[in-house]
């Protein structure tokens, strides 16, 4: 009877072990690794925080986890906002340059418009990326 005891407070002690060593936000939430920082996901911090109650080194090292894989920050929106201009008149390459330049501070060329080329795969724009850093490298 003790034999088992002992067997099943050792099988909790190592499984509470490897599973706080683990990092809670990299069990929880394995897609948010690698992401951005931002807001800190309060439930991640209270649950590596339990580890730290418990034991401190299994705590310390499941916030290490966390902060290493970005797991203990919140997803972002990942929404992007369009900031819409009204313009009356005739808009030619000049007057366009100008109101990019009031709205943003970046200056523009005029006189070198963007050029917009469609692809078909998501290689096809890599490898379009890819060559153009190129050509920008050579000049």
């Amino acid at each position: 009877m003790l034999s088992l005891l002992r067997r099943l407070v050792a099988g909790a002690v190592i499984s509470g072990l490897i599973l706080s060593l683990a990092g809670c936000g990299t069990l929880f939430y394995p897609e948010r690794k690698g992401q951005l920082q931002g807001r800190i996901d309060p439930g991640v911090a209270i649950a590596d925080g339990l580890g730290l109650l418990l034991f401190i080194i299994p705590g310390v090292i499941a916030y290490a986890v966390d902060f290493s894989n970005n797991t203990i920050y919140l997803p972002g929106s990942g929404d992007a906002s369009i900031d819409s201009v009204h313009y009356d008149g005739h808009l030619d390459g000049t007057s366009l340059a100008a109101l990019i330049e009031t709205r943003t501070g970046r200056d523009i060329e005029a006189g070198n418009p963007p050029v917009v080329e469609r692809v078909e795969t998501l290689d096809q724009a890599f490898s379009r990326i890819e060559f153009d850093r190129g050509d920008a490298m050579d000049s």
